[in-house]
């Protein structure tokens, strides 16, 4: 039976690029091993099982140019497998230490159970290769990847050089076909920070789609017929979808959303600060408290006071979340389609990180609702955008507003109080870039290095995590560092290059330690800004 609408699941996996060979070990490199073992491992033992039982499955999934350079990166998969080693000893320890807990010692196996399953997988199933065990789901025919701009930079923010747009987009797009071996059809775009003369880049670039916020769409010229429930079309001929803020809010809601059940797992209380000091410093980076991921309380309620956590009743509660979170969805199908001319679409995108990482039974409740979809029910399947284009390649032409997925809704978040001085920076740089590309068109291989380096500085500068963190207040003394570092770098290998004395030795070892894109070619800085080829 032919369903009456659609559900997009889009899942957005992004982090920093966080990689300090410099330190024999560094703390902030565990966002990387955390996201690894609690959120892409799980999800790819999920799409495992679902292809094992024949389930019909369709998502879409981001994978940034920084995550999949430190997934393809040698040096963070060894720091990876040391870092499950040491979990490892850790939950042996645990699982001893508990055997008259009853309450924790069963905990205390699973945790050891899972790490160990997360090291057999990672290191023998997928050869320390994540991107091509993602990619593997994608030839299959059920994940479609797409692909994101090169460091995450907000593009909005900058709209008065459009080069500096038009580079992020090329290099994401160029990295993309480097590790999937195609061209990308669709693009998330950083926090979803749409600015509508970026459209002309992403056609330039044979980029399809892309996604904004509900706003986005609702503010078009002209208004939208269909809300958010079918695609725009720009008038440069890109497919823009719309979030869905009712399914959107069910999930992420902090007052409404799944993941605040009293029954799921209390992210917040780990044996990393719960534990004796001298127990678990051996564990510790550096000897300073942090999470180990080895959590024992259910959220409870409002308070401190936490309750052991029940793994049976968290799984049930995930199988009613999403039996709850389909039925809404076919209601509002089923309404929606009796107003249309077409199949609605229902566009739910989230940080794939929330799954598992933030809420722990995310994955088994994304599993759970793929199976509830596929066979409890006939109103909706599953779908992604490229598939829906193909059924519906005709769609309403107007202008998204410019927007964003943040605070409310617009540049707000990465440009305030706390972080709006580093905008000259950028902004110089960008510019200094440019007049760097057009002045060495055929340079010599040390001038070539330098100024490909530059950009790789440039870049990793731009990335919208910096600006972000400044603004939330955490780990807001590494931000900073990340952005002084990269500009002083920028501009110390600019001095070199205005002048013609470049040191060989200090340039190695910049390149050592931010050593992103080792293909780049800085000359895309100089690339003509000019109207698009009539093929698009």
């Amino acid at each position: 039976m032919a369903p009456k609408g659609y559900l997009a699941i889009v899942l957005h996996a992004h982090l920093p690029y966080v990689r300090h060979p410099e330190y024999p070990s560094f703390l902030e490199e565990d966002w990387l091993f955390e996201a690894i073992t609690e959120t892409y491992i799980p999800l790819l033992h999920i799409f495992e099982r679902l292809c094992h039982d024949g389930v019909p499955w369709q998502l879409t999934m981001s994978l940034t140019p920084p995550l999949l350079s430190m997934f393809m990166d040698p040096l963070l998969q060894d720091r990876y497998i040391n870092h499950l080693q040491r979990l490892m000893d850790l939950a042996e320890r645990e699982v001893e230490r508990t055997r008259y807990l009853p309450e924790y010692h069963g905990l205390a196996m699973m945790y050891r159970d899972n790490f160990h399953k997360a090291y057999d997988s990672y290191v023998h199933r997928y050869g320390r290769d994540l991107a091509g065990a993602f990619r593997h789901f994608q030839e299959e025919g059920h994940l479609e990847i797409i692909a994101s701009a090169a460091t995450h930079g907000y593009l909005p923010l900058m709209e008065s050089q459009p080069w500096a747009v038009r580079s992020q987009i090329a290099i994401g797009v160029d990295f993309y076909r480097s590790v999937f071996g195609q061209d990308p059809i669709g693009f998330w775009l950083p926090e979803c920070g749409f600015n509508p003369p970026d459209a002309r880049f992403l056609r330039e670039y044979g980029i399809r789609y892309t996604f904004l916020d509900s706003h986005g769409i609702l503010h078009a010229r002209p208004r939208p017929k269909y809300a958010v429930y079918a695609p725009l079309m720009t008038p440069e001929g890109l497919a823009v979808f719309g979030r869905d803020w009712e399914s959107s809010k069910q999930v992420w809601s902090a007052d409404e959303g799944y993941p605040g059940d009293y029954d799921y797992r209390e992210f917040y209380r780990d044996i990393g600060y719960d534990l004796e000091y001298e127990y678990i410093r051996p564990y510790l980076k550096d000897g300073i408290r942090c999470n180990t991921g080895i959590k024992y309380h259910r959220i409870t309620g409002p308070g401190n006071h936490k309750e052991p956590y029940n793994p049976r009743r968290a799984l049930d509660k995930a199988a009613e979340h999403a039996g709850n979170f389909m039925f809404n969805r076919e209601k509002q199908v089923e309404y929606l389609a009796s107003k249309m001319d077409r199949r609605p679409i229902i566009v739910a995108p989230y940080d794939a990180e929330l799954f598992g990482h933030w809420w722990f039974e995310g994955p088994a409740w994304l599993d759970f609702l793929i199976r509830k979809i596929a066979y409890d029910q006939d109103v909706i399947k599953l779908t992604t955008p490229s598939r829906y284009l193909t059924e519906y390649p005709r769609n309403q032409v107007a202008t998204p507003s410019m927007s964003s997925w943040g605070y409310k809704g617009y540049n707000e978040v990465w440009l305030e109080g706390s972080n709006d001085w580093i905008y000259a920076h950028l902004h110089k740089a960008a510019e200094r870039m440019r007049d760097l590309a057009l002045s060495f068109p055929d340079p010599d291989p040390l001038i070539r290095r330098a100024l490909n380096q530059a950009a790789r500085e440039l870049l990793l500068a731009q990335s919208s995590d910096w600006a972000f963190i400044m603004k939330t207040g955490t780990m807001v003394s590494y931000a900073k560092k990340r952005t002084t570092d990269h500009i002083g770098r920028f501009n110390q290998l600019y001095e070199q290059l205005q002048t013609g004395s470049i040191n060989e030795g200090w340039l190695a070892d910049v390149e050592s330690k931010d050593n992103i894109f080792p293909h780049i070619d800085y000359r895309i800085y100089a690339h003509p800004l000019g109207e698009l080829v009539s093929a698009l």
